[in-house]
């Protein structure tokens, strides 16, 4: 039970961490040119200074809900864990961990629908941006968060404590 417990919490772990570089490091999408745009700002390579130059994201409408989400996924990841050592050490034998399921599948949740709004409107969040270009490794790690939260939400509806 102790090795099984210990999966479940490095899988969690694992999450939060994709979630948190998904959401806060700079690249969502990549330009030609060493130029990158994440969910709050749009970073450009100076080569003069050999630094990042950075300026706030457009006003796009389809970014903010993005934005929100993936803000949203990490509270909820952040709080089904807590939950989830709450319930650890209070619940009953025997008793289920309904609630960190629950917390863990929305985090899948919004995880999903954030990454799906920027992957169908990105030529609209990115139209004041020149043509070409690719989504960027936060894209993909938001991608890979989704999953891992959806099994990790069913795998906590299944959990039963035990001593």
């Amino acid at each position: 039970m102790s090795v099984l417990l210990l999966v479940v919490s490095a899988l969690h772990i694992l999450i939060l961490i994709l979630l948190f570089v998904a959401t806060l490091d700079k690249s969502w999408w990549t330009l030609p040119g060493k130029e990158s745009l994440n969910l709050w700002y749009d970073c450009t390579w100076n080569s003069s200074t050999e630094a990042w130059t950075c300026s706030n994201v457009s006003e796009n409408g389809w970014l903010k809900p993005v934005q929100v989400l993936m803000v949203l996924s990490l509270i909820l990841c952040c709080l089904s864990f807590i939950l989830f050592m709450f319930q650890l050490y209070t619940m009953r034998r025997g008793g289920l961990f309904y609630a960190t399921g629950f917390c863990q599948l929305c985090t899948s949740v919004a995880v999903f629908t954030g990454a799906l709004i920027y992957a169908i409107h990105s030529k609209e969040i990115l139209k004041h941006h020149p043509p070409g270009g690719s989504f960027g490794y936060c894209f993909a790690l938001a991608w890979v968060a989704f999953p891992l939260a959806l099994a990790s939400g069913i795998i906590y509806i299944h959990l039963r404590k035990r001593e």
